[in-house]
């Protein structure tokens, strides 16, 4: 619905209007934008946030927001401003939407333009982390220091390992810090703070955090600076692994695979499998990247959350199918960018390869993103 709403709002705008009244449309653009900027920023000061918290947030909140396409469009429902000044100020507006994500990207420098103290209170940030970790030796760099970060922690502080966590919340920091935890504020995707945690002396670098976009910075810097540091790197699922193991990533754990990786080995030793079997069959798994376990038959329960590109999908060859009395090879699905997980003929199943022939009431498994399942499930029927 959001969606369409700003469908609706972009139909709305003509861009003639805009051409021939330009300095209006940027007039209007600037003074809004920098009248809110200057309001927000000196609200978050008064009620306590440092100066480079508050610019940062009045950079955040400058640009024009979604109730005032509503009111604009009920004041142009009902006649109370002049059509060309509506369009005037919804082509002013859709521009500051536009250039948000820039201001964002560069809210950094412009807030080190903006405040002389905020270069001092980061390179103090910098000094005080590289002063913590100074004399660290072989010691695991912990990107970000929430629920994951804090078990990694302790199991380290259990194996007698020394650690250093970078973490973005100050108030968690304190905390943490309070508590004993060998934890200071930064950001692990800049390579100021990987080199003030030591990234040169130390034995590993831990991504706890589930994000892709961050992991990536930080495996490039990671691979500039220590190349030969292993890296593990924590992801949602399997989406991105191939991904971030091209980035640099020595390991990459999807979580929603190694749950369930670990409700299989407690389900299967429950059931009188000999532990280490179990054991072995996990390991396995790993060792070959999570391949048996990539894709799904996905649900509707599935359909809000879905974050896997690759899904399973059942094919039954019926007898005028152009795939049967054919070789598998000779069908040529990985043309299609997907590929065959499996064939089930009766009650038993077929071996995967090119020179297996196709018969009429053969269920092909095939495994791949929705589109290239798609062009696929079509060159096997006709």
């Amino acid at each position: 619905l959001l969606g369409l709403f700003f469908i609706t709002i972009g139909m709305l705008l003509d861009v003639h209007t805009l051409i021939d009244h330009w300095f209006l449309v940027l007039l209007l653009l600037t003074g809004p934008v920098l009248l809110k900027f200057g309001l927000i920023a000196a609200l978050s000061r008064l009620f306590g946030s440092s100066t480079g918290v508050a610019l940062r947030t009045g950079l955040a909140l400058a640009q024009a927001g979604e109730f005032g396409f509503v009111l604009l469009n009920q004041a142009g429902g009902l006649k109370l401003i002049d059509p060309l000044l509506i369009q005037v100020i919804l082509a002013s507006m859709v521009l500051s939407m536009l250039a948000a994500p820039f201001i964002l990207a560069k809210s950094d420098a412009i807030v080190m333009k903006l405040s002389a103290n905020e270069w001092m209170l980061q390179s103090l940030a910098l000094t005080q982390l590289a002063t913590r970790t100074m004399s660290a030796q072989k010691h695991v760099i912990i990107a970000g220091f929430g629920r994951s970060g804090q078990s990694l922690a302790r199991l380290l502080e259990e194996e007698g390992i020394t650690y250093h966590a970078l973490e973005m919340d100050p108030e968690l920091v304190q905390d943490a810090r309070s508590g004993g935890a060998n934890v200071s504020y930064g950001d692990a995707a800049r390579r100021e703070s990987l080199v003030a945690a030591g990234i040169h002396r130390a034995a590993a670098l831990v991504v706890t955090y589930a994000s892709t976009p961050s992991a990536l910075k930080v495996l490039h810097h990671a691979a500039e600076l220590a190349p030969e540091l292993p890296v593990i790197v924590r992801s949602y699922d399997d989406a991105d692994l191939d991904k971030l193991l091209a980035a640099g990533a020595t390991e990459v754990v999807p979580e929603s695979l190694e749950g369930s990786l670990m409700l299989a080995s407690h389900a299967l030793v429950m059931l009188g499998v000999p532990l280490r079997r179990v054991v072995h069959r996990v390991q396995a798994a790993r060792e070959e990247r999570y391949a048996s376990l990539r894709g799904y038959f996905p649900g509707i329960t599935d359909a809000e959350e879905e974050t896997d590109p690759e899904r399973l999908h059942t094919v039954t060859l019926t007898g005028s199918a152009s795939s049967v009395g054919r070789s598998l090879g000779s069908v040529d699905v990985a043309g299609c960018g997907a590929e065959v997980a499996s064939i089930r003929r009766g009650k038993g199943g077929l071996e995967v390869a090119p020179e297996t022939v196709l018969q009429a009431g053969d269920v092909v498994v095939l495994r791949g993103e929705a589109e290239a399942v798609n062009r696929a499930e079509q060159r096997l029927l006709r």
